[in-house]
């Protein structure tokens, strides 16, 4: 069964098709890096009115790329919930119109959830029951994930997202958008390598709470404050060091709270997924923590950590194997919760 998947919750313009929510046939990402990096980060309703000029371009790019038209597809597949309204409008509204003039099945999906099958269509073998870390710039949680379906809420950010922190570090140094051709958390790993990453005891906020929320702004707070201060003093700013530092905090706490989320739940099985899973630091410290306390961990490839539309289009069909359609009065929820 062929799903077209439609991504637009953000600013990543995306459409993708899927066989039988296992194999990825086409995934096209149009990204709105040149138009924003002049803003220093996502406006929505500029990134709004380019999904509205780029979508069907998208679609058809991704139709012809898998040598298929529309006549081919069974469902359709997209984001509906969490993200930035307008977008998100953007994408439901293309997916309405796709549905009604074919006659087939629309399914609204959660963002997140989306994530969660990223790992599961590069890793088929991943085991049910596992802890999920998903972590963007738009959200940082731990789910226990059950089965398909079936997701449990065990920890979120109360402030900002990890990867948020990531972006709103970067633009204060000023090695972000405005000089660099790549967003903020790509260009603190990048430069992370060169830099000890010992040279400052940032905090590591919440790390020995009980729950499993996170808190990242005053960790954010407290770099800045360090920078300022330093600046004050006439002292030198060695921004490798404080890239490194800065990442190690964030990574020691991401990894912590996940580990203690599977030790709680008594899983074998993580998966990281989301923007931020492509970090290079994370990757490698949960390779090696893991490995340590014998359990599996699971990372998707570069190409399905970002937004993208093939994870909705798999996440779609898991809910049209069930029954699950939504239906021409599918609305959108920017702040929709998932699990229970």
């Amino acid at each position: 069964m062929l799903v077209l998947g439609i991504e637009t919750s953000c600013d990543e313009t995306a459409a993708a098709l899927v066989d039988s929510g296992a194999t990825i046939l086409s995934n096209i990402i149009a990204t709105q890096f040149d138009l924003l990096k002049k803003y220093g980060g996502v406006v929505p309703e500029i990134a709004a009115r380019r999904h509205t000029e780029s979508i069907g371009y998208v679609v058809k790019e991704a139709l012809d790329k898998a040598n298929k038209t529309l006549n081919d597809v069974d469902a359709v597949a997209v984001s509906s919930k969490q993200g930035l309204i307008g977008c998100l409008m953007v994408g439901v509204a293309a997916a309405k119109s796709i549905s009604y003039a074919r006659g087939i099945p629309l399914i609204g999906i959660h963002h997140v959830e989306g994530h969660i099958f990223a790992n599961r269509l590069s890793h088929p073998e991943l085991p049910f029951p596992h802890v999920c870390l998903t972590v963007s710039g738009g959200h940082t949680m731990i789910l226990y994930v059950n089965d398909n379906s079936t997701y449990e809420l065990m920890g979120t950010t109360l402030d900002d997202a990890a990867g948020e922190c990531f972006d709103k570090i970067a633009k204060f140094l000023d090695i972000s958008y405005a000089n660099r051709n790549t967003g903020g958390g790509r260009v603190i790993d990048e430069l992370s390598h060169q830099g000890n990453l010992k040279a400052f005891n940032f905090p590591r906020p919440m790390i020995r709470s009980k729950n499993l929320d996170f808190s990242f702004s005053g960790l954010k707070t407290s770099v800045i404050n360090m920078f300022k201060d330093k600046i004050v003093r006439g002292e030198s700013l060695p921004l490798p060091d404080i890239a490194a530092s800065f990442q190690e905090a964030i990574v020691d706490v991401l990894v912590t709270k996940t580990l203690h989320a599977a030790e709680e739940k008594e899983v074998r099985a993580i998966s990281v997924t989301g923007g931020v899973s492509a970090n290079s630091r994370l990757r490698a410290v949960f390779q090696e923590t893991c490995e340590r306390k014998g359990i599996a961990v699971f990372f998707p490839p570069l190409s399905l950590c970002t937004d993208n539309a093939a994870m909705v289009a798999a996440a779609g069909y898991a809910h049209l194997k069930r029954g699950e359609f939504s239906g021409l009065r599918l609305d959108v929820f920017p702040n929709a919760p998932i699990g229970v």
